[in-house]
């Protein structure tokens, strides 16, 4: 398949590049900083997304012919790339970050990319009109932030990265996108050479500079689905990117809840609190296999709609049982918990009554 044979080259230029950024990071002292949020010691490289990005790069200018939409999408990843790099380097401020997001996401507009219709199940479509523009940006800096949120482990950005475009590579080959097909599998594959160094234990961190291209990617290939085909409805990015999604609600509500600002870091992310019960490389493992599930719920929603939705509902109850359980939010957010023990009160009432009687 010429899906496969255009993963290998930027597989062997990821794996070749990596090594060399790690040795440029010793005269250049670019290495993540240990603190009491980190799980690693040791001096260790953070500027990894160097190796992912120049290996998509030069792949996509070998193998693709950039068309509109493949332009802005480029255009916007390197701008994402480029600020992520400085941040690595010196330290921005979270609103600078953001600034360059909105920037790229408007680069994105410019060039065709952006939600025209939005298609939900049972055939609803919804025009967006002038609310498209404020959607793309949101969604944009959204899903680029959800991603850059979770790289807090070794392998497991990248990771959960790869099933996601892979997934969608998938997808698209379904409904015959070359255009998503060719950026899904060659990002897949450079982002896969990289994680030969990055995962546990790692020798090497993406840094921003990969997490918020990668987020800024992803978030750009879903919305090229909403032009004119129904590959990716509302439904089906949401579902592929559910962890970090909730992941990144869950820190804003809880910060939010502890009077913290949002941009202030804290260790009660979802691959926190696995890590405390099931070590480091479980915890990837557990979350990428969770990614992988909710990919496959789509494929299943594709091809039986009333499966598909049973198999998401099952899904999300289990995951929200265990932000529940482990306070993820608030020791007091438990609507589920505290219906299910309501419920068991009113039974054990109920029967008291009928003993008395």
């Amino acid at each position: 398949m010429k899906e496969l044979s255009f993963m290998v080259l930027p597989f062997l230029i990821s794996c070749a590049l990596t090594p060399l950024v790690k040795w440029y990071s010793v005269p250049a002292e670019t290495y993540a900083k240990e603190n009491k949020r980190t799980v690693h010691h040791g001096r260790i490289s953070r500027i990894g997304g160097v190796a992912v990005y120049l290996a998509f790069m030069i792949t996509m200018a070998v193998y693709t012919k950039a068309d509109r939409a493949i332009t802005g999408i480029l255009l916007g990843g390197s701008i994402m790339f480029f600020t992520g790099l400085v941040d690595d380097l010196i330290d921005i401020k979270p609103v600078v970050k953001l600034f360059f997001e909105v920037i790229a996401a408007l680069v994105l507009i410019y060039y065709g990319v952006q939600v025209d219709v939005i298609r939900l199940p049972f055939g609803i479509q919804i025009d967006f009109g002038i609310v498209s523009f404020v959607f793309t940006v949101i969604w944009i800096a959204g899903i680029t932030n959800a991603v850059n949120l979770i790289d807090g482990l070794d392998g497991l950005a990248g990771g959960m990265s790869v099933i996601i475009l892979v997934v969608t590579g998938c997808l698209a080959l379904i409904e015959r996108r070359p255009d998503i097909i060719s950026l899904a599998f060659i990002l897949a594959a450079s982002t896969l050479g990289f994680l030969v160094y990055n995962s546990h234990p790692a020798s090497i961190f993406m840094g921003d500079c990969g997490s918020l291209f990668l987020g800024f990617m992803i978030s750009g290939i879903s919305l090229m689905g909403f032009k004119s085909s129904t590959i990716l409805t509302l439904a089906l990015p949401i579902l592929l990117l559910m962890l970090p999604i909730i992941d990144t609600l869950s820190a804003i509500l809880r910060r939010t809840l502890k009077g913290m600002k949002f941009s202030q870091a804290d260790k009660s992310h979802l691959h926190h609190l696995l890590m405390n019960q099931f070590g480091h490389r479980n915890t990837v493992i557990i979350m990428c296999a969770m990614t992988a599930l909710f990919g496959l719920s789509a494929y299943v929603y594709m091809i039986n709609r009333n499966i598909g939705l049973l198999t998401i509902v099952i899904l999300l109850f289990f995951l929200e049982l265990f932000i529940e359980k482990s306070a993820m939010i608030s020791a007091k957010f438990h609507p589920m918990l505290g219906l299910y023990r309501r419920g068991c009160r009113l039974i054990e009432r109920m029967q008291a009554k009928k003993h008395h009687k």
